[in-house]
């Protein structure tokens, strides 16, 4: 039976998470743990010591007004769906919330924890993308543009520790995904923001990573309308194929979604 051994500590606040994690190359942050535990029990990942940081309180807040929806690090998926201030103001926001995984992954799953790993199929990167939200963390503020690199990558420091996001409230949003029909990853979810400057959208499931695509945006633009999102054609280029989905019938999936989304914004 494959086993092995690790340290772990319960860390009291963002500095002392830091420091510990600083203190230890081989050391790694624990949030829900549902990216992380399957990667080790897979033997693709053994850290020496793991951080876990759930319980710090500055990580588990929310707070929401007219403009802006703050999410601690350490808020689980659950938590998002089901806060009361976050569906009147941003609804969109609760409604993905609430289609990541399955129950047990939304109780355990946070909004930091899976920002961090950047998978590229899922749901969150979509929603801080599209609403051009601000990735706080113990040092820095990063927007979200800047924030994805790539493939499980971020622009995050070995060290650093998400401490919130910061997503401003948009004047109608909405995001319908195609998901999986065992994981409930999105095979392509499309996030739509209307914006006193225009309309962002953001694609996840589709690519090697998040992206904004540029041609629904400048057609949704000039004409908010489902018509308006389903006439534009995404070339399949650079996106995923797959077993699971032909890089032509996302690029299909892409438009056909932000239609939807377009007649569900609010």
């Amino acid at each position: 039976m494959y086993s092995y051994s690790f340290d772990y500590q319960r860390a009291a606040d963002p500095k002392s998470a830091v420091a510990a994690l600083s203190a230890n190359g081989d050391a790694k942050y624990l949030a829900g743990g549902q990216s992380l535990l399957p990667t080790m029990r897979l033997r693709l990942a053994q850290p020496a010591q793991l951080i876990d940081v759930t319980r710090i309180p500055e990580l588990k807040k929310i707070a929401a007004d007219a403009k802006t929806v703050t999410v601690g690090a350490a808020v689980c998926h659950a938590d998002v769906a089901e806060n009361a201030e976050i569906r009147r103001v941003l609804p969109a926001l609760a409604a993905l919330a609430g289609q990541i995984g399955d129950r047990q992954v939304r109780a355990l799953g946070t909004i930091g924890g899976s920002i961090a790993n950047d998978d590229p199929a899922a749901d969150y990167p979509a929603a801080l993308l599209a609403l051009g939200a601000t990735v706080v963390t113990d040092r820095r503020r990063i927007a979200a543009d800047d924030f994805f690199v790539g493939m499980y990558e971020t622009a995050l420091a070995p060290d650093e520790l998400i401490v919130a996001v910061e997503f401003p409230v948009p004047e109608k949003a909405a995001y319908e995904k195609f998901p999986n029909p065992a994981s409930h990853f999105a095979l392509v979810g499309v996030f739509v923001a209307k914006r006193a400057d225009g309309v962002r959208v953001a694609v996840t499931g589709a690519g090697s990573s998040v992206f904004r695509a540029t041609g629904l945006e400048t057609a949704l633009s000039a004409n908010f309308t489902a018509a308006a999102a389903r006439s534009v054609t995404v070339a399949p280029d650079d996106l995923n194929t797959d077993l699971h989905a032909s890089a032509a019938y996302r690029a299909h999936l892409i438009p056909v979604l932000a239609g939807r989304a377009v007649e569900r914004a609010a």
